[in-house]
């Protein structure tokens, strides 16, 4: 008797397969493995561990563009929000949409604040990615087409102020990539801004749609100046970008006419090579 258990415990021991000896049943499978969540792409610091900074994608690797959009808001225009004027778009995020068109949003933490649902919405969409375009788009260098300037020793803390105000619409992803407000930078913005490990995105086109209200120009400036591997810089205001979404619905099919496929920055950073340019300083 002692001699056919011990037969019946080495059975079960080498049926480990089963759940249970002599029930027939396999054991569940562990839960796979979670990968670790992949980071976003970045270029590494230039010279002198500043900043880097990214104008375009290559020009050798298929034709794609990125249409970017800033939406602007400043600290001081609370009051003129509350009584009526629109610094968002939902009719723009909505033809993006509807025409499939991955883009990547500037926004100021202001913004998010002042539209937080909007914020979160686009901030959700895997079609959209949420990049970092200050706090209250004030700029970081002198004379700046006018706009206040942000203290050298507040530039860092102006972009996590923004970082913060989209988290707390619930934007849980936003990109590490930082506009200037302006486009306005020089190596004093970019050092003080390297322990924030954002890389500053420029543009090599210019939509010039802010404050034009005729979209055939706008479209005409875009589709002239688009190459592979453009990043074009425009907005998502309605009080400061009226004709924007019209330009929109002319711009895209024209450009996946000529071949072009829309992506957003981020794809571009990963594809950046020696044929995307990177300037650690100056203007």
């Amino acid at each position: 008797m002692i001699t056919l258990l011990r037969r019946v415990a080495a059975v079960c021991a080498l049926s480990a397969v089963l759940a249970a000896c002599g029930t027939g049943r396999p054991p569940r499978a562990a839960p796979p493995a979670s990968a670790p969540p992949s980071r976003p792409p970045t270029l590494v610091p230039g010279p002198a561990g500043l900043t880097p900074v990214f104008e375009h994608g290559p020009r050798t690797r298929g034709r794609t563009v990125a249409l970017t959009f800033d939406a602007d808001m400043t600290a001081g225009q609370g009051a003129r929000a509350a009584a009526g004027e629109r610094f968002d778009h939902p009719r723009l995020i909505s033809t993006l949409r509807a025409l499939k068109v991955p883009a990547t949003v500037f926004m100021t933490g202001r913004w998010a604040e002042q539209y937080p649902d909007q914020a979160r919405s686009i901030g959700r969409d895997p079609l959209f990615e949420v990049a970092n375009h200050s706090y209250s788009h004030y700029a970081y260098t002198r004379d700046c087409y006018g706009l206040p300037t942000v203290p050298e020793g507040r530039m860092r803390s102006d972009v996590e102020r923004a970082y913060a105000a989209f988290r707390k619409a619930g934007v849980t992803d936003p990109m590490p990539y930082f506009r200037f407000p302006g486009g306005c930078y020089d190596r004093r913005a970019l050092k003080a801004l390297t322990p924030a490990g954002v890389t500053a995105v420029q543009w090599d086109v210019v939509g010039g749609d802010a404050f034009e209200s005729d979209p055939d120009v706008v479209a005409r400036q875009v589709l002239d100046g688009v190459r592979p591997g453009s990043v074009v810089v425009l907005h998502c205001t309605r009080s400061a970008a009226p004709a924007t979404e019209r330009a929109v619905r002319a711009i895209v099919p024209e450009l996946r006419r000529e071949g072009f496929r829309f992506v957003k920055v981020s794809e571009l950073i990963a594809a950046a090579d020696s044929g995307a340019r990177t300037r650690p300083a100056g203007r």
